[in-house]
């Protein structure tokens, strides 16, 4: 039985090192790399040092260690980073955004590295309501959201009745501004994915909780100006990250070590 456990360890082994060499060499490229810091727990800056922090931050660095490439790390606000990655400002951006087919429009996307469900925050002393339905049934229930995100359009079709100019839907410019209006009573729930509604539960304990069962689920990728050379490689790197249980120990530490941590 040892021998055997020992063989299938060596097979193991190979495989991801058959991988790990048949990887791409980007020869120390410089790859600039976009996010928002906002998205807790997939890019946000450490309360402590300022520096920025999180799954996605973890990610690109592994990809670009495992492709012989340097990450050169620049922010930009939500609103203009799909126009600014089109454009070929950045090489490579991510916010937790989802893939889809209006986006792919516009920019092209590397192959999933995390799906996600769509899940109401609200406050934890919350008892007016329950779930989508019972929230929709109170005029006076507001929603935070940004434009243009997966966040606002499920609370557009799936919360409430389709009118994108909905006054319940309350606009900020980053996600963190939604919550913060959430957490002090200007809004009522935030739609978010269940990942970062966990993140944001256990970085606040006591403040927030979810209500109500998924409204949805939805696939995370990277963008890359479209045609980009970096699709292949990226798409081969987080393949090996996957096989080789990186991915799920990227997982372990930011959705579930970190926010036992706080």
């Amino acid at each position: 039985m040892k021998s055997k456990f020992i063989a299938a360890a060596a097979i193991l082994l190979g495989t991801v090192s058959a991988q790990a060499q048949a990887l791409p060499d980007l020869a120390g490229r410089a790859i600039v790399a976009v996010t928002e810091n906002a998205y807790v727990p997939l890019n946000f800056a450490d309360p402590k040092t300022g520096q920025g922090v999180g799954l996605e931050y973890d990610l690109v660095n592994e990809i670009a260690k495992r492709l012989n490439a340097k990450v050169d790390w620049q922010l930009s606000s939500w609103d203009v980073m799909i126009q600014a990655v089109r454009d070929g400002q950045f090489d490579i951006g991510m916010d937790g955004i989802t893939i889809n087919d209006e986006r792919k429009a516009q920019i092209d996307f590397s192959d999933p590295y995390l799906t996600s469900e769509q899940l109401m925050l609200v406050r934890a002393d919350e008892t007016r309501f329950t779930d989508n339905v019972s929230f929709a049934a109170n005029a006076d229930f507001l929603v935070g959201a940004q434009a243009g995100t997966t966040n606002f359009y499920t609370a557009v079709y799936s919360v409430l009745d389709g009118d994108e100019a909905n006054p319940r839907i309350k606009l900020f410019d980053t996600f963190g501004a939604s919550v913060s209006a959430l957490q002090s009573g200007d809004v009522d729930t935030v739609l978010m994915d269940k990942t970062s509604a966990n993140g944001y539960i256990g970085a606040n304990p006591g403040a927030f909780k979810v209500v109500g069962g998924p409204l949805g689920s939805e696939d995370f990728g990277f963008i890359l100006t479209k045609g980009s050379d970096l699709i292949a490689p990226i798409n081969a790197a987080l393949a090996s990250i996957k096989a080789d249980g990186t991915m799920d120990a990227l997982q372990k530490k930011w959705f579930y070590d970190h926010n036992a941590a706080q």
